[in-house]
């Protein structure tokens, strides 16, 4: 007996409930290497390598995670990818040596730190041109964005501070001292706090964005380890706000903190010369880039236990995930 059209139909939907969803992947960019590595968030195996602009260091995804944007210091612009095929797309405007970005919680428009200008440069990504630029301090580096995107944050590594910039003004409306060598900015998820790391002064400035008080430092201490070896860098947040992770430099670790009573609960042994950190889509696994050692560690964040390493490009930078 042959097959009727409703059964045709109902083994064609069966056969496509079947199909397995879409592995987000993990791009890391490599600093010396001059490429971009990616790894099947499924696996967590490379699957493939792409050349890109001379110093790739910021690094996200944009359009829903279909683009991957790329910060190519030495060629003083912003590369953007086809997230599927790798195809380089365009080029975004920048000031001289891109180091870090961040994109408005809208997806639109995207804030840059020039590092050699001492400016933030805001681009349009619909248009691909130049909005503003806003001077800042001195060798900018960190960005951060407040959720509902009326603020970001850069941080000047020579000047220690950290600016606040209305979105709608493109004014700096507060200046906050930090310790030495601000590195990264990131907000809690409602807005609440911002936090700063301080790479020579080895602390986490917790800012008040409503006043710009600084409420607490979180300062770190590892047996054997001098206290100049301990540099904080990257900073993630759950979504929770329970646990936020930072990134310890040339201590190869990454400090586990309450962030709600901003004790430091554990640190974790990664790769060598630890710098960025990102999650994955669901926040389980957390993702850090060790320069030195030219890989990638990957961390089980409810268990806080360090489960995999990955080798990379020569001197992995930054690593985003793509959205589920």
């Amino acid at each position: 007996m042959g097959v009727t059209s409703r059964g045709l139909a109902a083994l064609f939907l069966a056969g496509f409930a079947a199909q397995p969803a879409a592995a987000y992947k993990i791009f890391v960019s490599n600093e010396k290497s001059n490429d971009v590595t990616v790894l099947d968030g499924d696996t967590l195996e490379v699957i493939e390598t792409f050349d890109v602009g001379q110093r790739p260091r910021g690094i996200t995804v944009a359009d829903g995670g279909n683009h991957l944007l790329v910060a190519v210091g030495d060629d003083d612009t912003v590369e953007v990818y086809d997230t599927e095929t790798y195809e380089r797309l365009y080029t975004l405007p920048s000031g001289p040596d891109p180091e870090l970005f961040v994109l408005h919680p809208s997806g639109n428009p995207l804030y840059i730190a020039n590092e050699d200008d001492n400016l933030v440069t805001v681009v349009d990504l619909e248009n691909h041109s130049m909005i503003t630029e806003i001077p800042v301090g001195v060798e900018p580096e960190g960005m951060g964005v407040s959720p509902d995107g009326s603020v970001i944050v850069n941080t000047s590594e020579t000047t220690n501070m950290a600016h606040f910039i209305d979105t709608e003004s493109h004014e700096i409306v507060a200046n906050v001292l930090v310790d030495q060598r601000p590195r990264f900015a990131e907000f809690k998820s409602d807005g609440s706090e911002v936090w700063v790391s301080a790479e020579i002064g080895g602390t986490v400035s917790v800012i008040d964005p409503e006043t710009y008080e600084i409420k607490h430092k979180i300062e770190f201490d590892i047996s054997g380890l001098r206290p100049e070896a301990i540099q904080p860098v990257g900073i993630r947040i759950t979504d929770d706000m329970k646990t936020a992770f930072v990134a310890l430099g040339p201590a190869n670790r990454v400090a586990v903190i309450d962030a709600e009573t901003y004790e430091v609960l554990d640190y974790l042994l990664v790769g060598q010369r630890v710098w960025q950190l990102g999650f994955s889509p669901d926040e389980a696994l957390l993702f850090s880039t060790n320069g030195v050692s030219n890989d990638i560690s990957v961390i089980d964040v409810a268990d806080r236990e360090v489960i995999k390493s990955v080798q990379v490009g020569e001197f992995p930078w930054g690593v985003v995930a793509t959205p589920d």
